[in-house]
């Protein structure tokens, strides 16, 4: 047939096939399925030689009843594919398909994508009757047409209605602050009818930074950072922890989510200049890719903190409403509400770069370019709470690096502590200020009690945030609550299952049990996840010697990238075995690289049956509030001493 005279002599609705050259193998049995069922199927292969093919293929896009469109691997990265994909978009008859799992590309997925990836090609087959539904149903229901086969009509179920999007306005507020008021109905969302069962789960995955501009990565990856934030401290939902879903690279994004086993994706792209922003998002299930709820935000920048808190709200309700009442689903979104932000975009954008440059964490360099912008943020914003919070924080990360008892050192504490306290003098209920007090009063002052109520508040106000639990189970474990440390950090395991930092703390809070083997095991698992993962080596050194294998350990001393702590393991494998030389000389490198490690010295000497000598490193340790004096009243290395007077009024000391 004359492609040129589709519409003008032909009663058939033209179907208007686009797909890449390399899947005509996969996109013949769809054109054949089409043109069987008695559809007039327009694809390249219909170009005659001599043929305008442009001006042929814009005629059949702009008088096609329907755009179907094949979407794969190749096809996501063909300009040709993309563009006929958006004519068909706007022009309202799209209809796409997925046929090897590839999601479509962003801009495409507010649209029900087909998975007939696992389709044989029969006309017979669930996935052909599927795909004749999709089109009749962009036709406008019962498009059987003249002449059709009857098996290919009657093998057809009825259409499945397609998603509702709101329109709601944007809601006001500050940066992160979620409004409350008017939560939308699940009916908005065609969610309702969803099983009872099914698991709150999800992924923010970070937003894709399509400003051209790769600097701008601070921007999108913050705003996904931020909105994990928020929805963790929604009672009813579990997010995956930042670190899990920031930090597998090479995976698709459903391939990550089903490794972290949550059931939906929350994902994005962020286009902006300096006075605008356009921001993306769609949410996905995991299990089958489809599209729960999408939509695009075209705002001034200033609008950045609205399209955040709707976009958190939207997520929240839409999930919650799978498993609990409207009322229900309203009441924990409100919970999630954010606190301590700001209203200003400079202050907020500093923030968001400080906040990227303590992911970096490479070391004091972009520590304190970290902190360099938290002061830029609070310089713009004094009340910015949030910022006043991360300060102190990195203060406190800084002062750690610094010589134990320094000058430097103990400025640095109290000024982390002064951050922390103004913190929550702005906002007493933003949990990383609670945190990060907890952390100053621990490790800054050695004053567990004092810190405890914080290290508390912080558990209660992010029940969700698997960073920040972490740090509460090693808090608990340094103490007398070991089974509630060992309850905690599981729970980080389950929101946080990829991330190498959460099984070396749970290796660590199982060896302070004595669990020796659980120990091992989670420190192997920590390597896995990230083989040059500091102090994991060390654990496991640990273990086999306090098991019974002194080769074990120096084997896995070795191995640790730490240099301090593989040559406190080493000391002490070496002396286990009989090698008192061996032991000496890497105590003595001990000794010359790290006299700061007063801690570890006291390891050895302790574990080399040196108990004067250990009792007075350990009093040394003391009195320049060395942070190795946390793992005194639990650690199994200083377990020679405890029966000794003089390590028990050291063991009173602690936070006293």
């Amino acid at each position: 047939m004359d492609s040129g005279d589709n519409t003008a002599t032909d009663a058939r609705p033209l179907l208007f096939v686009s797909y890449s050259r390399g899947d005509l193998d996969r996109a013949r049995p769809v054109i054949d399925l089409l043109d069987a069922a008695g559809f007039d199927v327009w694809w390249d292969g219909r170009l005659e030689g001599g043929e305008n093919f442009l001006q042929t293929t814009e005629t059949a896009l702009e008088t096609a009843a329907c755009v179907v469109v094949l979407w794969s691997a190749t096809s996501v990265a063909s300009h040709w594919v993309r563009d006929e994909a958006q004519r068909g978009r706007e022009r309202g008859c799209l209809v796409p398909l997925t046929i090897d799992g590839t999601m479509a590309p962003l801009g495409f997925r507010q649209f029900q994508l087909l998975d007939i990836s696992g389709w044989d090609g029969k006309p017979a087959s669930p996935e052909a009757a599927r795909i004749l539904v999709a089109v009749r149903a962009k036709l406008g229901g019962d498009q059987t047409p003249a002449g059709a086969p009857l098996a290919a009509a009657a093998s057809v179920a009825p259409a499945r209605p397609a998603l509702a999007l709101s329109r709601r306005g944007m809601l006001a507020g500050g940066a992160g602050v979620a409004v409350a008021a008017g939560g939308l109905g699940a009916w908005q969302f065609g969610l309702l009818g969803s099983p009872a069962s099914a698991a709150i789960s999800m992924v923010v995955m970070p937003f894709a930074n399509e400003t051209g501009d790769p600097d701008k990565k601070y921007f999108s990856d913050g705003l996904a950072r931020e909105l994990r934030a928020v929805l963790a401290r929604n009672p009813r939902l579990r997010v995956a922890a930042p670190t899990s879903s920031s930090a597998i690279a090479g995976e698709d994004d459903f391939a990550i989510g089903r490794k972290l086993d949550v059931g939906h994706i929350l994902r994005g792209s962020v286009q902006r200049d300096n006075a605008r922003v356009r921001v993306s998002a769609e949410l996905v299930a995991t299990d089958n890719g489809e599209l729960r709820w999408a939509k695009s935000y075209d705002r001034t920048l200033e609008d950045v903190f609205a399209v955040q808190s709707e976009i958190a709200e939207t997520v929240a309700v839409s999930l919650v409403a799978e498993v609990a009442t409207e009322g229900e689903a309203k009441e924990a979104a409100a919970e999630q509400k954010e606190i301590g932000g700001t209203s200003s975009v400079p202050a907020y954008e500093a923030f968001l770069r400080g906040v990227a440059l303590y992911d970096v964490a490479s070391g004091p360099e972009t520590d304190r370019a970290a902190l360099a912008q938290f002061d830029a943020a609070i310089g713009v914003d004094a009340n910015y709470a949030a910022a006043h919070a991360m300060r102190s924080i990195m203060l406190a990360t800084i002062a750690n690096d610094a010589v134990s008892g320094s000058d430097e050192s103990r400025k640095l504490f109290d000024q982390a502590k002064v951050a922390a306290e103004r913190s929550l003098a702005l906002e007493s209920r933003l949990a990383r200020a609670h945190l990060a007090l907890g952390v100053v009063f621990n490790n800054g002052f050695l004053k567990p009690a004092a810190a405890a109520p914080h290290y508390r508040a912080a558990q209660d106000l992010a029940p969700g945030d698997g960073d920040l639990l972490r740090s509460v189970a090693s808090f608990l474990a340094y103490g007398e609550e070991r089974a509630q440390a060992a309850q905690l950090i599981a729970r980080v395991l389950e929101l946080d299952p990829l991330n190498a930092g959460a099984f070396r703390a749970a290796g660590y809070v199982a060896l302070f049990s004595r669990d020796y083997p659980t120990m091992i095991t989670h420190m192997e698992r920590a390597l896995v996840l990230n083989p040059g993962i500091a102090s994991a080596h060390f654990g496991i050194a640990v273990g086999r010697l306090l098991q019974g294998d002194p080769a074990g350990a120096l084997t896995a001393a070795a191995a640790e990238p730490g240099r301090a702590y593989g040559l406190t393991a080493t000391a002490i494998a070496s002396a286990r075995m009989g090698d008192r030389p061996g032991s000496d000389a890497a105590f003595a490198l001990l000794q010359q690289e790290f006299p700061d490690s007063r801690y570890q010295l006291a390891q050895v000497h302790a574990q080399r049956g040196e108990t004067a000598a250990a009792l007075a490193m350990i009093e040394s340790a003391f009195a320049v509030i060395d942070p190795g004096l946390l793992w005194l009243r639990n650690d199994p290395l200083l377990d020679p001493l405890r029966g000794e007077a003089g390590f028990k009024d050291l063991l009173s000391r602690l936070g006293s």
